[in-house]
């Protein structure tokens, strides 16, 4: 993990205004006498789990009030298409009492202030942004807001708490003076040991929403993302790299590169050759017609096909425990009857609408990177490394990102190392580019995996007995994250099986893991491990119920019964779609309920399937239980890019590999659910008092599930292998 070394409040204080003159208000959470002092101790290394409590207290991002009454905010959490530029924004304008059509945003540069609060890296992902900041980001423009008034108070010589705050003025009376006038006045002013905070029912924006604010520049094209980049004198780069994983290159001929028109230099880097040339087509017809000859070790000749025989076999065998009650052997022998299935489950690409790119300017010991990136602090962190500089030595400005899903949150920084070892190596500014093709057959993946279930009855016809197991590749394991696995679990891979609420009340029940390596790199994808636990988990449920001679849903509401939150988002769901009621001639219904990053989403699917076997999702009702949703039509938004982003998976998502090398490279081979395949989506919101959950993340894991638990209604069959094969629904 990276931090800035020897940044100090001062230095912190003087160096990330973002515009000249008015009020910069650090965001903090009230810690008593320690509070500021958090800046100093973070600022002489890297925080360690025994500050993760501390760094809660510690100002992560700022907000300033220029003299001309704009509001300016410096967000610790980068804006991929997820809406957190409004949410946060929303919390600020709540207890500021600002016009909130004033505000304008930016992302934090890497900084220790800005470390998430929970995680001790500076990261957005994990669906926690929202709740993470709730009560800091309140806190700050509650505290700007008091400042004010006491500023407009000893102007007037009356007592502040005759005053009040209303759009952007400090009012008393027939008086009233803009934020904008009274910044400087306010900005000497000690702040307040601690404010109280709006009640509910006093909320302006916080649970009714309000209208993006990076809706405009992102229509009218002014919004600026890591593609955007461009200054005199910039270059532009691709990298040919290996064709198998792990594979080395071991000599190269550029003679015929070199001759093509407006390339301008070919430099070996770690992960490959880079071609560096004026414009990106000049050096994608160099490198086409480079020669390269690579050291390929046979054993480097992975297959997705033999993958799934060793991972059959490691499932025959007992595995590391990450969950255990009872005697699940003598369970399972004492059932009255037994339910048997696998499942495999694809490695799955990112597909980020927006590829991976980079660009680096290194001029004598300074270095400035302009992309788009999930974790700023540690790719600056590694671009020092790459350069023997410190990390202060390396600026990187985070710009908007065209799509994340996890793909630009990598520990090893890989696009970003690539991009500074190309200018490193060729002495230019450049951004290194990926194709389509380059981020389809050299990115990371979601893992491949497999599972292995065996549950027996009792004479209710519920579960007694449940053995699960899990084979796959850690994501954990070599990242900043690697303390999350524990005696061989990584937690990732076996979430959502368990911890899920219908486990918790099987008497006995095992759950195992087996983690095999291979050099296919894997990574978090949407929603990380629920993308394949829930769908065995509620496909077996649906399964179960069917077995018992039950409802589905009145199925999992009975197992649901102690467990309020997705009982809540299932009833509301089935309420909503309908669920009972008649449906049109050739429709099915097929439901699913699960939690993940502390939300509970329901999902009921209507489907029909041809005499060919395709599957056509007609409709999909979905339910979430996430508490106060700050932005509602932000849940919305994330509900329904869930449900396409899950459904592109289902029907499609499948990335093979052959002697070591990826087999598709485009979206005409790695297809997207495209419009006339998107179902009526309708998104309900679960009023709720509960803890505050996430959202950009749990719409996924529920749709898989639903939509095949309707096939099985449809057709009588049980799906356990993705994507959606049609041949299969066609065999008797």
């Amino acid at each position: 993990m990276s931090t800035t070394k020897g940044y100090s409040r001062r230095k912190f204080l003087q160096t990330t205004t973002v515009f000249s003159g008015g009020l910069l208000i650090p965001f903090f959470v009230s810690a008593g006498a320690k509070k500021m002092a958090l800046l100093d101790v973070l600022g002489g290394g890297a925080a360690t789990a025994e500050d993760t409590s501390a760094i809660a207290f510690a100002p992560n991002a700022y907000l300033g009030i220029g003299r001309d009454n704009t509001i300016h905010i410096i967000l610790a959490h980068v804006e991929m298409g997820q809406g957190i530029w409004t949410t946060l924004s929303m919390l600020i304008a709540e207890e500021l009492d600002c016009d909130f059509t004033k505000m304008k945003i930016g992302h934090a540069p890497p900084a220790a202030p800005y470390i998430h609060p929970l995680f001790g890296i500076q990261i957005t992902g994990g669906s926690s942004t929202t709740w993470s900041e709730f009560d800091r980001y309140r806190k700050a423009g509650a505290t700007a807001r008091a400042l004010l008034v006491t500023a407009a108070a000893q102007q007037w010589g009356v007592a502040p708490e005759t005053c009040s705050t209303d759009d952007g003025y400090v009012i008393h009376g027939d008086q009233k003076l803009a934020y904008g006038a009274l910044a400087d006045a306010a900005a000497k002013l000690p702040p307040p040991a601690d404010i109280p905070l709006k009640e509910a029912g006093d909320w302006k924006y916080i649970g009714k929403g309000v209208k993006r604010l990076d809706t405009p520049e992102k229509i009218n094209g002014t919004a600026k993302f890591g593609m955007d980049v461009q200054f005199p004198g910039l270059l532009t780069a691709l990298v040919l790299r290996a064709p198998v994983f792990g594979a080395k290159m071991k000599s190269f001929d550029d003679s015929k590169t070199k001759a093509v028109s407006g390339v301008r230099k070919v430099v070996a880097v770690p992960s490959g050759v880079a071609v560096i040339g004026d414009h990106y087509w000049a050096v994608k017809q160099g490198r086409d017609v480079l020669q390269v000859e690579w050291d390929i070790d046979p054993a480097l000749a992975f297959d997705t096909k033999q993958q799934w025989a060793a991972y059959r076999k490691l499932a025959e065998q007992p595995g590391a425990s990450a969950a255990k009650a009872g005697d699940v052997v003598a369970g399972l022998s004492g059932a009255v009857s037994k339910i048997e299935a696998e499942y495999t489950l694809p490695y799955l690409a990112h597909a980020c609408m927006e590829p991976m790119n980079c660009t680096v300017k290194i001029t004598g010991d300074k270095c400035e990177i302009w992309t788009g990136t999930q974790m700023p602090g540690i790719d600056q962190g590694n671009a020092a490394k790459v350069l023997g500089f410190k990390p202060d030595q390396v600026e990187v400005h985070t710009m908007f990102l065209g799509g994340g899903f996890g793909r630009r949150a990598t520990g090893q920084s890989d696009f970003v190392v690539e991009a500074v070892e190309v200018a490193k190596a060729s002495g230019e500014a450049v951004k290194t580019v990926w194709s389509r093709e380059d981020d389809m057959r050299g990115g990371y993946y979601r893992p491949a995996f497999m599972h292995k279930v065996q549950i027996g009855l009792g004479p209710d016809k519920m579960p007694v007995a449940w053995l699960h197991r899990i084979v796959g590749q850690s994501i954990m394991e070599g990242t900043p994250f690697e303390a999350g696995v524990q005696n061989g679990i990584d937690g990732a891979s076996v979430e959502g099986v368990n911890d899920s609420p219908y486990m918790k009340h099987v008497p006995h029940h095992s759950v195992e893991l087996h983690s095999p390596k291979n050099k296919v790199p894997v990574l978090w994808w949407r929603s990380v491990g629920h993308t394949h636990t829930a769908f065995v988990m509620e496909t077996m449920i649906d399964e179960l119920a069917h077995a018992a001679g039950k409802d589905p849903v009145a199925y999992r509401k009975l197992l649901l019964k102690e467990h309020p939150r997705p009982l809540a988002a299932l009833t509301m769901a089935a309420d909503k779609a309908g669920w009972g009621k008649p449906l049109p001639a050739g429709r099915f219904r097929g439901v699913a309920v699960h939690d993940s990053f502390g939300s509970a989403v329901a999902q009921v699917a209507e489907v029909s399937v041809d005499k060919k076997g395709q599957v056509k999702v007609h409709r999909v009702v979905c339910a979430i239980e996430c508490g106060l949703a700050v932005n509602p039509g932000g849940v919305i938004a994330q509900m329904e890019s869930g449900i396409v982003f899950g459904l592109t998976a289902l029907l499609y998502g499948n990335i093979s590999i052959e002697q070591g090398r990826v087999q598709q490279r485009n979206f005409h081979d790695y297809r997207m659910v495209r419009m006339h395949e998107t179902p009526q989506i309708e998104v309900y919101i679960v009023p709720s008092a509960e803890k505050m959950g996430g959202a950009g993340e749990p719409g996924v894991p529920p749709l898989a599930p639903a939509v095949i638990n309707a096939v099985y209604a449809a057709t009588g069959k049980r799906i356990r292998q993705l994507p959606l094969d049609p041949a299969k629904l066609l065999k008797v």
